[in-house]
């Protein structure tokens, strides 16, 4: 059932199992996976079924910090949330990634890579991604060969693509909409999460949307999955979880930047490894390369990554040709039309590069009117004064808007500097040329260096992560490692908020195998009391009701 909360003809309370906050792609894996062990689900959306800018415009924000994206063009605030123009990567987090690393503060997940694979095995089957995962092996099948670095040194990495764009969008849920456990309510934004009395719990969330009407849900329990800026925003609004001041801190990203160049006798061996995705058995992926867990420890370096790509040099004029990308992804509104627009750009550009590369960058190369490229996604140090606030002003709805503070530390740039160094180092052992590393690099003054002219998301990947982190002690995070808000026996959060380390991979498969584990956590816990503290502590989730939506 579908309820636009625009034109109910009166205000609404009802009645639920769980109340999911956000149709994003955490909050719709969750909602699956709770309906099919057999819970009423209410999927609570803040936008409608398309782009429209009056929602858009809860997003915005100020940027305190380091220069980001405008917040209201960070995130889209309608149901399938930013996966309506996402990039379709996925890749599974290493194991070093959850690990307490000494090297990295505040590192550690309170679960295990062994736990989180079980689900990662059931978040690759919810994607167009095919049966095993591929290896090098097979790009080595398809004459797609990756130089012999040393292990010890460096290792490869893939991405995976999911072909399906509009896997999470209004007209993709059809499942969620005639499933008779489910109520999809649009143009319902929350606007507080209100605990019971005794402030352990969660008796109600209330929402409005634009024109006054309002609705009041009463679950058995909540679950978060607003994404990495709203999720915080929610907490902070409702002052819930944040005993120990940990709400909203540790934001990451994934940054991007221009680590350097590559000068090379044979630039086609490596443009043809890198400089573009390959077709292996059916499956789109393409290779990056990231240092091995042995030169991490040993330099006391981040799980960052680079590729190497075909760009033009630092400071030249950005091509007639990523203008006109740019302006379709970005300048366009994100409507259906808008969307439709920008992904047949995106086929098309695959298809030409599928048909043109690696001839294309490796004949302006030799032209010198492009450069090869070292271009970085990084993993981001987690960082407590990287955060989300709340600031004095307010949105359409009187709800106070978001701050964003993004700090860099020292270590994200050097884990750049020491990975074109190993680069620079397998390169020159190889007789494939060497590295020249970018100048910001050395540069004292300079934090980070964006560049436009080396990705069409110059600044980072658009991945929000942290803010709510997972941690076994309260004091150092805001859920457990199940998702559940420590203190609240009935909320938890989805999404990548949750993240305690960013690690070096896309976030998109991380959301989806977390948001299978909580909803198994939650759907548990709704069969069962939950204890908050010690044995007098007990709390006993809301019983199953009969008026249920």
């Amino acid at each position: 059932m579908h309820i636009d909360l625009m034109k109910a003809p009166t205000d609404l309370a009802l009645h639920t199992d769980v109340a999911i906050i956000g149709a994003g792609a955490a909050g719709i894996t969750a909602a699956r996976r709770l309906i099919a062990q057999g819970h009423r689900v209410m999927l609570l959306e803040s936008g409608g079924t398309d782009h429209a800018a009056w929602s858009a415009d809860l997003n915005a924000g100020r940027n305190i910090g380091e220069d980001y994206y405008a917040l209201d063009h960070a995130r889209l605030r309608f149901f399938g949330g930013t996966t309506a123009i996402w990039g379709g990567r996925c890749a599974e987090l290493d194991p070093i990634d959850l690990e307490r690393r000494p090297w990295v503060a505040h590192s550690g997940w309170p679960v295990s890579h062994a736990e989180l694979r079980r689900y990662y095995d059931d978040a690759w089957g919810l994607f167009d991604l095919g049966g095993d995962r591929p290896g090098f092996e097979d790009l080595a099948a398809h004459g797609v060969h990756f130089p012999d670095f040393d292990g010890d040194m460096l290792n490869g990495r893939l991405w995976t693509f999911d072909g399906k764009f509009s896997r999470f969008q209004y007209a993709s849920c059809d499942d969620l909409r005639i499933e008779p456990r489910c109520t999809i309510v649009t143009h319902a934004t929350v606007s507080e999460i209100i605990p019971d009395r005794g402030g352990r719990a969660v008796n109600c969330v209330t929402a409005v949307a634009p024109g006054g009407r309002r609705l009041i849900v009463y679950p058995r329990a909540v679950l978060l999955a607003a994404g990495g800026l709203e999720n915080p925003r929610l907490l902070l609004a409702s002052n819930l979880g944040n005993q120990h001041d940990q709400v909203g801190r540790y934001f990451m990203e994934h940054p991007h930047a221009r680590g350097g160049r590559i000068v090379t006798h044979r630039p086609w061996a490596l443009l043809k490894a890198f400089g573009r995705p390959h077709m292996v058995d059916g499956r789109k992926v393409a290779a990056l390369i990231a240092p091995s867990e042995r030169l991490q420890a040993e330099e006391e370096i981040l799980n960052s990554s680079l590729t190497i790509v075909g760009r033009q040099p630092e400071a030249a004029r950005q091509s007639w040709g990523m203008r006109a990308y740019g302006r379709i992804k970005h300048d366009a509104a994100p409507t259906k039309v808008g969307r439709t627009a920008w992904m047949h750009a995106k086929k098309t550009v695959g298809w030409l590069q599928r048909q043109v590369d690696p001839f294309r960058p490796w004949a302006l190369h030799k032209l010198g009117q492009l450069d090869l490229t070292m271009l970085v996604r990084a993993e981001q140090a987690p960082n407590p004064l990287s955060r989300v606030t709340l600031s004095n002003d307010r949105d359409a709805f009187g709800m106070r808007r978001l701050q964003l503070d993004w700090r860099f530390v020292d270590q994200d740039k050097r884990s750049v500097e020491r990975l074109v160094w190993a680069v620079d180092h397998e390169l020159k052992r190889l007789g494939l040329g060497h590295a020249e590393p970018a100048d910001w690099l050395f540069d004292p003054a300079q934090a980070w260096r964006t560049d436009p002219l080396v990705s069409a998301h110059p600044i980072g990947g658009y991945h929000h992560m942290g803010t709510t982190r997972m941690s076994a002690d309260p004091r150092h995070g805001v859920t457990d490692a199940d998702g559940r808000v420590h203190g609240l026996a009935n909320l938890y959060v989805a999404g990548s908020s949750l993240f305690p380390t960013s690690g070096w991979a896309n976030p998109t498969l991380t959301i989806a195998a977390l948001a299978l584990r909580t909803a198994d956590r939650l759907s548990a816990a709704l069969n069962r009391p939950m204890m908050v503290g010690g044995s007098r502590d007990e709390v006993e989730l809301p019983p199953a009701r009969s008026r249920v939506a």
